[in-house]
């Protein structure tokens, strides 16, 4: 009974191989939990801390750490806690969007590159030219020329947001397209590739069915990285002055309205900085975790 059960037991899913590789790298863990520390905090925490982080109280202005006032308010009294969770929901959902955006339209031209020959030469042109452009004053410049169109036509909130999204994901694609067409210029000479390729499979299929699930590796590392860049981008974009309005919250924006009472008051400094420095110095150990349980060659030690 014991061999005809064991003999018939569907095989184990890979993503738990995976998963167990991952626990392996400490460092992986560590970031993992405090990065689920961090997204908890920011969607539970306004449900249980339900001060708004624009409600203006200027009795209560530049106060310390207290009950009424865990992090203490700012020159405005507005509590800091809730300016805190407020501006890393805004922040993780720029470097979430920013990250999607910059890996769909690296995967997309990384596999087109490396699959179609004629595409290749005009593709990593493109890509060249992208990595020889200064990224910070080009972003300064899309954010001068489309910041007004786009928040008389979406919002001020709305179109900032869609503008900082789209010239991060628009500035962030070529590491992700250079190490996607590396792969895949490796997987066409596989024999399973060419095996497919000589019983006449069309290349969309190709490309969807064996091309893109053995490069998932590299680009959900690129994913995980991806976060970190748009994070720090946006909060650089924010510190100054070219990011969100000043009653909108975000971790940049909270360094850029302490600067001017850094003397007097520095933990205003400290803690939007402590913030974006564990969550970026968490997602770069959960790539780096990624990438080692999903190699092949490391999982199957």
């Amino acid at each position: 009974m014991t061999e005809t059960t064991t003999a018939i037991r569907p095989p184990r899913n890979q993503w738990w191989d995976v998963w167990d590789q991952f626990k392996t790298h400490k460092g992986a863990l560590v970031g993992l939990t405090i990065f689920l520390t961090i997204l908890l905090g920011i969607t539970i925490g306004p449900f249980l801390w339900d001060l708004a982080p624009t409600y203006v109280d200027l009795r209560a202005r530049n106060q310390g750490f207290s009950l009424a006032h865990p992090l203490g308010t700012d020159q405005l009294g507005r509590d800091l806690l809730a300016r805190m969770m407020a501006g890393g929901k805004v922040s993780l959902s720029v470097g979430l969007t920013a990250m999607a955006l910059a890996v769909s339209l690296g995967t997309t031209i990384g596999v087109l590159a490396g699959y179609f020959k004629r595409l290749e030469g005009p593709l990593m042109r493109l890509t060249d030219l992208f990595l020889a452009l200064p990224l910070l004053p080009l972003l300064l410049l899309m954010v001068t020329l489309f910041r007004e169109p786009l928040s008389q036509r979406f919002g001020p909130e709305g179109g900032i947001f869609l503008l900082i999204v789209t010239a991060i994901g628009a500035t962030s694609w070529m590491q992700t397209a250079r190490i996607v067409r590396g792969e895949v210029l490796a997987l066409k000479e596989r024999e399973f590739v060419l095996a497919a390729r000589s019983i006449g499979t069309p290349a969309r299929r190709m490309v969807l069915r064996h091309i893109l699930p053995n490069v998932m590796s590299p680009i959900m590392v690129s994913a995980t990285l991806g976060i970190a860049t748009a994070i720090i981008t946006e909060s650089a974009l924010s510190f100054l002055g070219l990011g969100f309005p000043p009653d909108f919250p975000t971790w940049g924006r909270l360094l850029f309205d302490a600067v001017d009472q850094i003397q007097l008051y520095p933990m205003r400094v400290v803690l939007p900085g402590i913030a974006i420095s564990l969550t970026v110095l968490s997602v770069n150990y959960i790539g780096d975790g990624l990438r080692d349980a999903l190699d092949p060659r490391i999982r199957g030690r």
